[in-house]
């Protein structure tokens, strides 16, 4: 089955988000792609979303306002995702509020209703090179809010920092560093009014729907394991239950992939009754469940070893169904 891409862009207000959004579309349609959008904005009022109507009119927006798609509105994402969805783009572009921790988002994204249909391909996360040095101290008082900006810049694939023109180069490096003990790994970038090789970043799109995974990325190939294709440091995995499992052995199994396991979800049968399970970090949590499709459980995490975790999990498997 094609699966749709999925671009999350992510980074606090009037980090540029937007802007970037608009050059995304317009090499789309260059392009030919037809891209797909889900804005979410705080407020109960849509303004970026208008501005993209005033562009095109024809645009598929979807918008999901007066909360953050992470934590108040999870219920609505599925929804919200499966009318893109039925529109069969090539392509699904998520704006977020600039409080968003793109790992939820993710999280929202392996519903048992959208996880076959899309994968994530990056996480681009735009930053405020005027600003982001203030934002510790400006947000003291809020932790939560401390702890989001950090994650935004942790798990991001491409890091992109605007207002190269309001700052100096003494101060380009400071925050080089202050990034770079958040996030080593990703690409960086300086730029001012949102000016990036968005091409570069479509390049291959039409290729993946495909499945012709040659394109030219950070990584040579995807990660393609079973149900599993990502593009992103974020990855997505998804392990098939067969049989009745008990609740301490999949707890245990979970808690070796700290600290790269960020989350994991899915519905389980233990003994004969199904639950939903959600594990954060090293807590797992059992809920009843109606639900009655397939059994699986989704792994969330960053760089996980995705080949060692599938043989322990079929070792584990093999255990619990002799």
């Amino acid at each position: 089955m094609t699966k749709i891409p999925v671009f999350i862009l992510s980074g606090f207000l009037g980090s540029g988000k937007t802007t970037l959004l608009k050059s995304f579309l317009k090499k789309c349609a260059q392009k030919r792609l037809k891209p797909a959008i889900l804005m979410n904005e705080i407020g109960k009022a849509d303004m970026d979303g208008e501005i993209l109507l005033q562009r095109n009119k024809n645009e598929i927006v979807e918008k999901l306002l007066d909360g953050c798609m992470c934590c108040s509105q999870k219920s609505e994402v599925t929804e919200t995702m499966l009318k893109l969805l039925h529109q069969q783009p090539d392509v699904i572009f998520i704006e977020l509020t600039g409080v968003a921790n793109p790992e939820e988002v993710v999280d929202s994204l392996t519903d048992p209703e959208l996880i076959d249909s899309l994968y994530l391909e990056k996480v681009v996360t735009l930053l405020d090179g005027e600003n982001i040095l203030e934002y510790n101290s400006i947000f003291e008082a809020d932790k939560e809010l401390v702890q989001t900006t950090r994650r935004q810049i942790e798990v991001a694939d491409l890091l992109v920092v605007n207002k190269l023109d309001l700052i100096t180069s003494s101060f380009k490096e400071k925050i080089t560093k202050a990034i770079r003990k958040r996030n080593s790994v990703s690409p960086l970038l300086f730029t001012t009014y949102s000016e990036i090789d968005v091409n570069g970043l479509l390049e291959g799109i039409t290729e993946v729907n495909k499945e012709k995974f040659y394109a030219n990325r950070r990584t040579p190939y995807p990660h393609i394991h079973g149900n599993s294709v990502s593009f992103s440091r974020i990855n997505t995995l998804t392990l098939s239950v067969n049989e009745p499992m008990k609740s301490s052995i999949v707890a245990k199994f979970l808690k070796r992939w700290h600290p790269n396991l960020l989350r994991a979800k899915g519905y389980l049968f233990v003994n004969e009754n199904c639950y939903l399970l959600q594990h954060v970090m090293k807590r797992s949590y059992w809920e009843p469940s109606d639900y009655r499709g397939r059994n699986y459980l989704v792994l969330i995490g960053i760089d996980l070893n995705i080949d060692e975790i599938q043989k322990e999990w079929a070792k584990l498997s093999l255990k619990v169904g002799s």
